[in-house]
């Protein structure tokens, strides 16, 4: 099978992202995050149902009339109800979406299969009679038994929808289940097909990329991965992931906009960067270990997959630990402009250890012990692959 390059990206920081527990975007913030996804580049904005609030109505209204090149998608229940305040918006695409499980059919909407095609044949053909992109998702995909997903799915690619979307819901799905159940629906459809992948058993970023090499073509992802409950696949760790895989999928997408972006949604969350967050985490980039310094302060992809420039940032030696190595402190040492070589190098080591067992020193610190040991300092610091300070 050939795959898709490169993915198309859909972001639902602006939907999924809002059931975020901590999350509640004003208006002007809204539209603020929808510029800078737009600015990043993505396909494809999601925005939650204009019969969520008013607010919600007038702000999917408003991003519509930006004139931003990505597509404008509101994400509703599949009733003509929702469908035709969505064509009040004025958006380009209209995002339906109904339970398929088992379980969802019965505690959710209390519709049988055929119930939901009958819902889906109401509101789908005056949609597309209005010129929308249309995608129908299966939520709770990977608890609908496959003979039922695929009646759904081919019965609503017969009405005309643009894109299938499979959700793995409650996150219970493994890359190896996603794999199989993308590729089987891939059969058995011709239309684009959509994966939205929740974390509860954190293989959002796995499951993504799977669905993706299964056959997949639109991905789903939320700037950082905020949603409901644990939040879907961020943006940053499929960027990551396709970096590493496939550095060609990601190419047209301005990535040194990545860190801005995810500070965006930070402060509009009410929430830190993650200390694990790939790519913008403050410590991504970070080397610590005497035998990981050495191998970076020589070649930085000996233990960097990803390099920091194509996001904008920088790596980080950091000597103020006991796990310090003489290449590292070193490394400062040059960075300060103070010559530091054989014994004197391994005294100045062994004393930030000794230092570092009791507490971490601080970088003034750091510089008046190296002084201290120095041998010859010289007029000018020397070019250095150290940072130091620490990303914000």
């Amino acid at each position: 099978m050939t795959r898709p390059i490169p993915f198309q990206l859909v972001d639902c920081t602006l939907r999924e992202g809002e059931q975020f527990a901590g999350a509640s975007f004003r208006s002007e913030q809204r539209l603020q995050i929808a510029r800078a996804l737009d600015a990043f580049g993505v396909e494809v904005i999601e925005l939650t149902s204009p019969v969520a609030s008013p607010a919600a109505a007038r702000d999917a209204a408003a991003i519509a009339a930006l004139g931003l090149r990505a597509q404008v998608a509101v994400h509703i229940r599949c009733c003509t109800e929702d469908a035709f305040a969505a064509l009040a918006c004025g958006v380009d695409a209209v995002h339906l979406v109904m339970g398929t499980s088992p379980e969802l059919r019965q505690h959710s909407h209390g519709r049988d299969i055929g119930g939901i095609l009958a819902a889906a044949s109401d509101v789908i053909p005056p949609l597309l009679a209005a010129g929308c992109r249309v995608r129908f998702s299966c939520e709770d995909a990977f608890r609908t038994p496959m003979r039922e997903l695929l009646r759904v799915a081919q019965a609503v690619e017969g009405m005309g929808v643009h894109r299938i979307g499979l959700a793995d819901t409650v996150g219970a799905a493994t890359p190896d289940e996603v794999s199989q159940r993308i590729a089987s629906v891939r059969q058995a459809v011709e239309c684009a097909i959509e994966f939205h992948g929740h974390n509860d058993g954190d293989c959002a970023v796995a499951n993504t990329w799977a669905a993706y090499r299964a056959g997949a073509t639109h991905l789903d992802v939320t700037v950082l991965g905020i949603g409901e409950r644990n939040g879907i696949c961020a943006l940053g760790g499929l960027m990551a992931r396709a970096l590493q895989s496939e550095p060609e999928a990601v190419s047209r997408y301005q990535l040194t906009q990545l860190p801005d972006l995810d500070a965006l949604i930070a402060a509009a969350a009410g929430i830190s960067i993650p200390f694990n967050a790939c790519i913008t985490g403050p410590h991504a980039f970070a080397h610590k270990a005497g035998l990981h310094t050495k191998a970076v302060l020589s070649n930085p992809a000996s233990y960097e997959s990803i390099d920091p420039s194509l996001f904008g940032r920088q790596r980080e030696i950091l000597v103020g630990h006991a796990l310090v190595g003489r290449h590292a402190v070193r490394d400062r040492a040059r960075s300060l402009g103070i010559k530091l070589e054989g014994e004197a190098l391994q005294r100045a080591t062994r004393s930030l250890k000794a230092l570092a067992d009791h507490a971490l020193p601080t970088p003034l610190l750091i510089e008046q012990m190296l002084r201290q040991h120095a041998e010859q300092p010289s007029a000018e610091g020397v070019q250095s692959t150290t940072i130091n300070h620490l990303p914000s």
